[in-house]
């Protein structure tokens, strides 16, 4: 019987080299190696994922930022309106107080000045009634001298009531006061108003225009015109204006807009006329 051939394999020149050869792997170790790739492959495909979940964050971010961004602006608005219309507020709270307290101060100043002027006109007042007495006795002789001396002692008459130093103080303390036509007082006079309301004050009733005072009383010459007496300009029955003589070439009258109530010299706007009723 034949003995069976046994192939040859050809070897590597390197085989009876230990170190040269090739291990052979068993299927513990190709298990453990496919065991480490799968874990390797599971936790990249799980960090992949992690890293794609991550990676979209900001895609929802960045779609949200605007309006956010938006509701942001919005608010900064509301609030700067709101500030600016607080700022405004302010601003007119401070212009009506400013407004209230000139206007309170100015009321302030406008009632002293009243109550100072009605002083004035009380003291003057006063002192009118204290001098009246002596004045009436001094004017009531010297009128009886001069109608002892006179041919006809009827064309002055001794006043009835009251004394020409009342109606002269009455005239002074008007000073100052405003011209107004039509006016009769207590602070703003025409010429005749003026005249009539300061022979009111000693009992003497008086027409209340010019025209019809400058026939009162009993006429008198110019150069005979004496304390208390009434200027007329014009021609009498038809004047145009009237004042009151108070010594020294003076005259007292609401003059015009201009003026007001003031003293004048005589010389300087010559009457035409005088008539006397005290």
């Amino acid at each position: 019987m034949e003995e069976p051939l046994v192939p040859l394999v050809p070897m590597s020149h390197t085989a009876h080299i230990r170190s040269h050869r090739k291990p052979r792997r068993n299927a513990s170790s190709l298990a453990m190696r496919a065991g480490v790739a799968g874990g390797v492959l599971s936790t990249l495909a799980v960090a992949g994922a992690a890293g794609s979940a991550n990676a979209a964050e900001p895609v929802t971010q960045t779609l949200e930022l605007p309006t956010l961004t938006a509701d942001l602006a919005t608010q900064v608005a509301e609030s700067a309106d709101a500030t600016q219309q607080a700022a405004a507020n302010y601003e007119l709270r401070a212009e009506r107080d400013a407004a209230a307290a000139k206007a309170a101060k100015q009321a302030k100043a406008d009632l002293a000045d009243a109550k100072k002027k009605a002083e004035v006109k009380k003291k003057a007042a006063e002192a009118a009634r204290k001098a009246a007495a002596a004045e009436a006795v001094s004017r009531s002789s010297a009128r009886t001298v001069l109608s002892a001396g006179a041919s006809t002692s009827t064309n002055v008459a001794a006043p009835a009531s009251g004394s020409v130093a009342t109606v002269v103080a009455f005239l002074k303390a008007q000073v100052g006061d405003a011209y107004v036509m039509g006016g009769t007082g207590p602070n703003a006079w025409d010429c005749s108003g003026l005249v009539q309301a300061a022979f009111k004050q000693v009992g003497v009733d008086l027409p209340r225009v010019s025209q019809d005072q400058s026939t009162s009383g009993t006429p008198v010459s110019l150069s005979n015109v004496q304390v208390g007496d009434i200027l007329y300009w014009g021609s009498a029955g038809s004047a145009y204006h009237v004042g009151v003589y108070i010594g020294n070439g003076q005259y007292l009258d609401a003059a015009n807009p201009s003026k007001g109530v003031v003293i004048q010299d005589l010389s300087g706007y010559p009457a035409t006329g005088a008539v006397r009723v005290l």
